[in-house]
């Protein structure tokens, strides 16, 4: 099926859906969770409300033995952070045997999309100590930024737990080491499949920034000239600069035909 180029401007459509605003606590029990959201992504009906997923969910062992609670935790979650933007299921469902750093990259932009704080922990503050003469981060710098963010927002102990959680949400992203106290910033792999994928599906999204400079790319180490550099060599995004003009080509319409022309 051959590719119909498309222009469009950086700014989707009047009323698409948004990234998310609303202060969010999720990452205290669920990270990245990129093995579940997988299962996720290659079982579940969209035409399902749900509220009647997680039954299903449980009964066929979509995420091996977990108990029934947490199956309809994992499940609500995955909702947020999947459901809402345009064509995101039925492109993952094309994805599920992608490469591991295409998924973990996802499910961070995922995370990112329906969480404020973390959104703003990668996209921000990493940012800031990833230019740093030394580059590292640790729990207790961790909780220094979340009590200058949202300070007397959460009990001490509530605080200690949300740096641990942004960080390991971090790690699994791959942005920073495993290895503890300190944690050396990265730059993360991107592969050319999660760039597109984010690229098609900011696109469709209200979101601040724009598609050149925004925290789901800039967290991702990807600014500036480098990415441009990276855009051009994309078979599916024609990307061209006039001074301070910017010109984005889509050789398809929308995330989800994308996916199934490149799947």
């Amino acid at each position: 099926m051959g590719a119909v180029a498309v222009r469009a401007s950086s700014s989707p459509p009047a009323g698409p859906p948004a990234e998310a605003t609303a202060i969010r606590t999720r990452i205290l029990r669920v990270t990245l969770a990129v093995d579940e959201a997988r299962s996720y992504w290659e079982r579940v009906d969209p035409s399902v409300p749900l509220a009647s997923r997680a039954g299903r969910a449980f009964e066929e062992r979509w995420f091996g033995g977990k108990s029934l609670e947490r199956v309809r935790f994992l499940i609500s979650t995955f909702g947020e952070r999947f459901d809402p933007f345009p064509g995101a299921l039925e492109a993952l469902r094309r994805f599920v045997g992608a490469d591991p750093i295409t998924r973990q990259i996802i499910c961070h932009f995922h995370v990112q999309l329906s969480d404020p704080i973390y959104r703003a922990f990668t996209g921000r503050y990493l940012i800031k100590r990833r230019g740093l003469r030394s580059p590292t981060v640790d729990r207790d710098a961790a909780l220094r930024w979340l009590r200058d963010e949202y300070p007397d927002r959460w009990s001490a102990a509530t605080e200690v737990q949300f740096a641990s959680k942004l960080l390991s949400a971090a790690s699994e992203a791959g942005l920073i080491t495993t290895k503890k106290a300190p944690r050396t910033v990265l730059l993360p792999k991107v592969t050319d499949l999660a760039l597109t994928y984010l690229l098609y599906s900011l696109r469709a999204i209200r979101f601040e920034g724009t598609l050149l400079e925004n925290p789901y790319l800039g967290s991702l180490g990807l600014t500036e000239g480098f990415l441009e550099q990276r855009i051009r060599a994309l078979p599916s995004v024609t990307f061209r600069r006039m001074g301070d003009l910017l010109d984005f080509e889509w050789a398809y319409p929308t995330l989800a035909a994308w996916a199934e022309a490149t799947s």
